[in-house]
């Protein structure tokens, strides 16, 4: 009797069903080559995000070329796809996302990752006006300021690393500007008054100065002066020893003045108006104002990295969000967001973001200048 031994080859057609979605690399599959037309991400524009900001996804193949929309997924998050075309897409980052790499998916085939730094909320319920500020310990004092004149329970909140927020300050009115010396006290501008208070580790108040005008941002420099923002106009200088000086004239501001030095000395100034080409002007110490940068929209609050590169919430080209200028005034979106008004660099090159009502808190990478 014969035997016969039949060998049945089968072919897989499908490891998944037709439409899933999976964030690994389609080339990693021996299954699954990866097809001609498949997405593939070069960059992405800006590489950080706040929650409702957009970033721009170029690359190949990320148009449809179907009736169905192309979609992204962040971590295991979706997140729409609000503009496609075959070497570029925009995405909207929703609100809950995290960082975490981003996945373009277009017709059952998923894209390489790319990595997108979102920020997470770490203090609600506030009212900056301008940038945050940072003590030697890494905590984060930001303002409920109020609308001019109104008074709040609390004028200034202190935000532990842990993202603990506790009561600072009380019975100050519209607190505006923060900055910190290098004895650890706190001082804050008062756009009512026109006061600049001294703040204590333990958050006793004393007045430092009078007379500021409608006072708004504040900064210190290397040699311990203090200078402050009025609104009207005018930058006043207060030496160590009290003096007032007048230091700087520039155009009224409708909300407020946005001060930082860099490391040599210069001082940052901007001043929202009602221009979508505002300028960021630059003082030397002398008192003599140049145009360091123009082309901005509603810019606000001002802090540089270790590299002398220029942060600042303004909107640039319609796209709002944190503005990276380089020193050869070279001017990019570094974080897509909306409502922001400041922002200050934390240790571990993370960075504090301010919006209108809440702290937001992301990891850039990027090591800011000290102020301290």
């Amino acid at each position: 009797m014969s035997a016969f031994i039949v060998f049945i080859i089968v072919t897989p057609l499908h490891l998944h069903p037709i439409g899933t979605t999976h964030t690994l690399n389609p080339a990693m599959s021996l299954f699954h080559p990866t097809s001609a037309d498949a997405p593939h991400l070069d960059r992405l524009i800006p590489a950080a995000a706040m929650p409702g900001g957009e970033v721009e996804i170029h690359g190949t193949h990320l148009d449809p070329h179907t009736r169905y929309i192309p979609h992204a997924t962040i971590g295991d998050t979706f997140a729409p796809v609000t503009l496609s075309r075959p070497s570029r897409a925009a995405v909207r980052i929703p609100e809950g996302s995290i960082s975490g790499d981003l996945v373009l998916h277009r017709n059952g085939a998923a894209s390489n990752p790319l990595h997108l730094r979102v920020a997470v909320p770490m203090a609600e319920n506030l009212h900056p006006v301008a940038n945050p500020a940072i003590d030697a310990d890494g905590n984060v004092f930001a303002t409920l300021s109020g609308s001019r004149g109104q008074t709040t329970p609390v004028s200034i909140f202190k935000i532990q690393r842990d993202f603990q927020i506790t009561p600072f300050v009380r019975d100050l009115m519209n607190p505006t500007g923060l900055a910190f010396d290098p004895e650890g006290y706190l001082y804050a501008s008062s756009r009512a008054e026109g006061t600049v208070y001294r703040i204590s580790p333990e958050g006793a108040i004393s007045t430092y100065a009078e007379g500021m005008g409608i006072a708004t941002g504040i900064a210190f420099d290397r040699d311990g002066s203090l200078f402050v923002g009025d609104r009207s106009g005018t930058i006043f200088k207060i030496n160590p020893s009290r003096e007032i000086f007048v230091f700087a004239t520039l155009e009224p501001s409708i909300a407020a003045y946005h001060l930082a030095f860099n490391d040599a000395g210069t001082l940052f100034v901007t001043g929202p108006t009602t221009s979508s080409n505002q300028a960021i002007h630059a003082i030397d110490r002398d008192g003599n104002t140049t145009v360091f940068y123009q082309g901005l929209g509603r810019a606000q609050g001002l802090a540089f990295d270790a590299d002398d590169n220029l942060y600042v919430a303004a909107s640039l080209h319609g796209q709002r969000g944190i503005v990276r200028i380089t020193p050869e005034h070279k001017a990019t979106l570094a974080i897509s967001g909306h409502n922001l008004v400041g922002l200050a660099f934390l240790e571990d090159g993370c960075a504090a973001l301010a919006t209108r009502d809440a702290l937001f808190h992301v990891d850039l990478g990027i090591e800011g200048r000290s102020l301290i």
